[in-house]
């Protein structure tokens, strides 16, 4: 346990000089040990034997608040104790509970249809703080309390602006109509046998689907704006699945799909796994995936995020781990846009099980396109869209986070666009917006 405290202590410093300011802060009550240290954040009980893992664990509501930020556990007292800060704000615990999802397996049996834990259910959403990466804020107070004790000003805050922009895509249907099936499919929902038949006759890249071009030029827009490594386009294949969740059933050595590689190869965009909707309910599944990915497009697989983002369990992500992947796109909630983790910054994921802390990253997943529009999430219009995203996007311009976006292929296509909100001119407003604010 003492090497997440000491990983939660530098995280929350954020900054290059966490590995030299660390020491300075301790996570004790024990009065004699307080000399030790500049300051010293007092445990709230919340690790303690009888308490970890039960119903007691859980924060009640209304929450404190310290400094205009969420306290989850302790209160907002701060005193001297000789030369020592004393915090009762156990920002240890608090930051410990939001990037490990901790209250997920306290709270098994809160779960959506697909077995998801519900965003609308989670403690960031009911306390009011969902759209705020409040770990971020705690580590402003921190690096405020460090410049206090130390008397130096040298201790800087991060540079206000988005580090990283990534513009991630789900293939979930590579094609709209790629089958007899597909023909059958559009003809009994009144298109007409003729127009069907002419869309299945149609190459590959003039399905309505295919808007991975587009998809990759709208990043090399802000590439434009902004520099080669401040955004990046990641697509996330199928590799797998045979739930009826997992349909369309698509293969791998579709032209497309190795047009697709190609492209990314060309312009600087990435595959990664799109772990099946099966490998949800069935983790183990994930490796044999994983190869069948590799194998079919040449690429070196490091990414991976959920079908439906139904990781369903946090120590499912042994399994992501194991199956070799350095990096998860898939802690983001299905029903509300916000910062699922408290933080908008990568975090090596933690184990609450095991308390163990791996070198495997979790990038929050800040929103999805369907999460803004659908009636059974959210429901906004375009403007409501439009704004939010932005609201999440100045949070984590603001402390020098990073901004995770899902599209999916489909969703921005000519079909889709003239149902319900055109995720097509959101995403490109959204993304405009972004470049035209200097975020």
């Amino acid at each position: 346990m003492r090497d997440i405290i000491d990983y939660i202590i530098r995280f929350l410093i954020g900054t290059e000089q966490a590995g030299r300011l660390s020491p300075c802060i301790g996570y004790t009550s024990d009065k004699r040990l307080f000399d030790r240290y500049l300051i010293v954040f007092t445990p709230s009980g919340f690790f303690n034997e009888g308490v970890y893992g039960t119903q007691a664990s859980i924060p009640t509501l209304p929450l404190q608040e310290i400094e205009g930020v969420p306290l989850l556990f302790g209160s907002p007292k701060t005193e001297w104790v000789g030369d020592t800060l004393l915090i009762h704000a156990d920002l240890i615990a608090s930051t410990y509970f939001l990037l490990t999802r901790y209250e997920e397996i306290v709270r098994r049996t809160e779960r959506d249809d697909h077995g998801r834990f519900p965003g609308k259910l989670s403690l960031p959403f009911r306390a009011g703080f969902i759209e705020r990466p409040i770990v971020e804020e705690y580590g402003v107070l921190v690096r405020q309390w460090l410049r206090m004790t130390t008397g130096s000003n040298a201790i800087h805050e991060p540079e206000p602006q988005l580090q990283k922009l990534w513009l991630t895509h789900d293939v979930d249907a590579p094609l709209f109509c790629q089958s007899l099936r597909h023909v059958a499919r559009e003809t009994l929902k009144g298109m007409g046998l003729t127009e069907a038949w002419k869309l299945y006759l149609r190459p590959e890249h003039e399905d309505p689907y295919y808007t991975f071009p587009w998809l990759l030029e709208q990043g090399q827009i802000v590439r434009d704006a902004w520099g080669e490594e401040r955004c990046q386009t990641l697509f996330f294949l199928k590799g797998g699945g045979n739930a009826p969740q997992d349909k369309p059933y698509y293969p791998l050595n579709l032209k497309l799909l190795h047009r697709l590689s190609r492209f990314c190869s060309e312009s600087g965009g990435s595959i990664g796994l799109h772990s099946s909707y099966s490998a949800g309910l069935q983790p183990n599944k994930i490796i044999a995936e994983k190869r069948h990915l590799e194998r079919a497009t040449g690429f070196v697989v490091t990414y991976n995020r959920h079908h439906y983002l139904a990781c369903r369990e946090p120590e499912d992500l042994n399994t992501v781990e194991k199956a070799g992947f350095s990096d998860d796109f898939t802690m983001g909630y299905a029903d509300v846009a916000g910062f699922r983790l408290g933080t908008c910054r990568p975090v090596h994921w933690i184990n609450p099980i095991t308390k163990r802390i791996s070198d495997m990253q979790l990038h929050p997943l800040a929103c999805m396109d369907a999460t803004l529009g659908e009636a059974k999430y959210m429901g906004l219009n375009e403007q409501e869209a439009v704004n939010y995203v932005l609201r999440l996007a100045q949070n984590a311009s603001r402390h020098g986070g990073e901004l995770v976006l899902l599209w999916h292929n489909d969703r921005v296509s000519e079909f889709s666009s003239a149902k319900g909100l055109d995720y097509r001119r959101v995403f490109q407003r959204i993304l405009s917006e972004i470049v035209d604010e200097g975020l």
